[in-house]
C-alpha cells in the first residue's frame, strides 16, 4: 500500500494540537496604514498645490499684510534706529520674522479645514481607511507647511525687492524650507488640536485670532530678546516661532544662530503636535 502523502511543511506548522484536533492559526496580516504614510502625505500636499493653482486669490490676499509689515513698519524703524539689531538694517533683521509670521497665520486657522470636513462627512470616511491617525495628522500638516513654503517664497521675492541682503546658497535655503515646513506643522497641529477641544469653526476663529498676536509679539520676530523685559523673555524662550525666527535669520542673513537647538524643538514641537492631533482626532467625529 502506498503512504498517504504527508501535510505540507507551512499547515503543520500551523496546526496546534487542540483536544485531538487541528486548529489551523494564522497570523493576522499587518495593518498597511504605516506603508501609505508618504504616499498619504504626497497625497495631502498635491491637493493644496492644486488649490493654489486653481485659486491664486488667497495667495496674493496674504501676499499684503507681509508686504505692509516690510514696506511701512521695516523701512521706518529702519530709518530710526529705534532698535538694535546687531548692526544689521533693521528691514533685513525684521524679514525672516515676517516669513514665519506669514506660515505661522495660515497654519494657525488649518483645523478649520478638519471641522469643516466633518461637517462634510470626509472625516469619517477618512477615519475608518486602515491609514492611522498620526499619518492623517501628519498628511495635513505638512500640507500646511507646504502651503506656507508657498507664502515664504512670496515673502522672500519683496523681501530681495526691497533690497535686503539675504543668502542664495541653495543648501541654506532648504534649511530655511525645512524650517518654514516644521513650524507650520507645530502650528496647524495646534489649530487641530484645539479644533477637536472646541468642536465649532467660531470657537476655533476666536481662539485663533486670540492667540496669534501674542505669539507674534511675544518672540523674536520684531525686536531682539535682550531688549525684552524679563517675563516676555521667558514666554520666547517657550515660544515655538522664536526658534523658528532664529533658524530662519541665520541661515538667510548668516548671523549667529543656534541652528541645532532651533531645528531640534522645532522637530519636538512638530512631534508633539501631531501626537496631540491624533489623540483628539476621533473626538470630532462623534
Amino acid at each position: 500500500m502506498s503512504e498517504a502523502p504527508a501535510a505540507p511543511p507551512s499547515a503543520s506548522a500551523d496546526r496546534v494540537a487542540g483536544d485531538g484536533i487541528g486548529l489551523l492559526v494564522r497570523a493576522p496580516a499587518p495593518r498597511p496604514g504605516w506603508r501609505l504614510l508618504p504616499a498619504r502625505i504626497g497625497a495631502m500636499c498635491a491637493v493644496e498645490l492644486q488649490k493654489l493653482r486653481h485659486d491664486r486669490t488667497e495667495l496674493y490676499t496674504r501676499a499684503v499684510q507681509p508686504a505692509l509689515w516690510l514696506l511701512i513698519f521695516g523701512q521706518t524703524f529702519t530709518r530710526i534706529r529705534a532698535i538694535p539689531t546687531g548692526g544689521i538694517p533693521y528691514l533685513d533683521f525684521m524679514a525672516p520674522g515676517i516669513i514665519a509670521q506669514s506660515a505661522m497665520f495660515i497654519a494657525i486657522f488649518y483645523g478649520i479645514q478638519i471641522i469643516w470636513e466633518r461637517d462634510a462627512g470626509v472625516l469619517n470616511k477618512l477615519l475608518v481607511t486602515p491609514t492611522p491617525r498620526s499619518a492623517l495628522v501628519t498628511g495635513k500638516a505638512f500640507a500646511a507647511g507646504v502651503k506656507s513654503l508657498v507664502q515664504a517664497v512670496v515673502v522672500i521675492v519683496i523681501a530681495a525687492l526691497l533690497g535686503v541682503a539675504m543668502t542664495w546658497n541653495p543648501l541654506r535655503l532648504l534649511g530655511v524650507a525645512a524650517a518654514v515646513i516644521l513650524g507650520s506643522a507645530f502650528f496647524s497641529c495646534l489649530s487641530m488640536t484645539i479644533a477637536g477641544i472646541v468642536l465649532s469653526r467660531d470657537r476655533l476663529m476666536g481662539i485663533g485670532q486670540a492667540i496669534t498676536m501674542p505669539l507674534f509679539f511675544g518672540s523674536n520676530a520684531l525686536y531682539p530678546v535682550a531688549v525684552m523685559p524679563g517675563w516676555l523673555q521667558a514666554v520666547s524662550k517657550a515660544n515655538p516661532l522664536s526658534y523658528q525666527v532664529d533658524a530662519l535669520r541665520g541661515l538667510l542673513l548668516g548671523t549667529s544662530a543656534h541652528l541645532a537647538l532651533d531645528f531640534a524643538v522645532l522637530v519636538l514641537a512638530a512631534a508633539l503636535g501631531i501626537t496631540a492631533a491624533s489623540s483628539l482626532l476621533g473626538r470630532l467625529a462623534r
